[in-house]
């Protein structure tokens, strides 16, 4: 017998940066600066990431390449690592990430699936949802509540 079942996703979309309230703008104005120094001699597609723990820091990531592909990382990954690096039980406030082609882009980009997957890891280990921005080199900004949102059936650590 089949059930038929629909999923629906909830997310925002601001306009501009100008929009997106005090904290996130903050936040996201250092994903863009950061997405600047990442280290893209192949792709030529820049990301830079910055998480914000509750305690006020916030650390950065750009993504970084290496001419042995997969060997590099991305921006997400660096900037969590990170971040739990130097407070491992320190909660997740919030992520913004922007990224851009050498043609600027205005479409959001959002994490590739292994940044999903391991940005999911740190939610289910705090038990609290992670609001993620995300957007191009410029123009609109997505936000959803939750990396749940973009990973509707993550795998985790439940499942062992």
């Amino acid at each position: 017998m089949k059930t038929e079942h629909q999923l629906h996703i909830k997310y925002n979309v601001f306009n501009s940066l100008t929009d997106l309230p005090e904290k996130a703008q903050n936040l996201m104005k250092q994903a863009i600066t950061t997405r600047e120094k990442a280290y893209a001699p192949y792709s030529k597609f820049k990301v830079g990431a910055a998480v914000l723990l509750k305690n006020g820091q916030t650390f950065i990531g750009s993504n970084q390449e290496n001419a042995a592909y997969p060997s590099g990382l991305c921006a997400e990954r660096v900037a969590i690592y990170q971040a739990s690096t130097q407070y491992p039980d320190e909660e997740i406030e919030m992520i913004a990430i922007s990224g851009s082609a050498q043609d600027p882009t205005a479409h959001p980009v959002s994490p590739c699936g292994a940044c999903r997957q391991s940005l999911s890891e740190y939610e289910t280990k705090q038990k609290k949802l992670i609001p993620v921005y995300f957007m191009g080199a410029e123009g609109e900004i997505v936000q959803t509540e939750s990396i749940k949102d973009l990973l509707p059936f993550l795998f985790d650590g439940s499942l062992m």
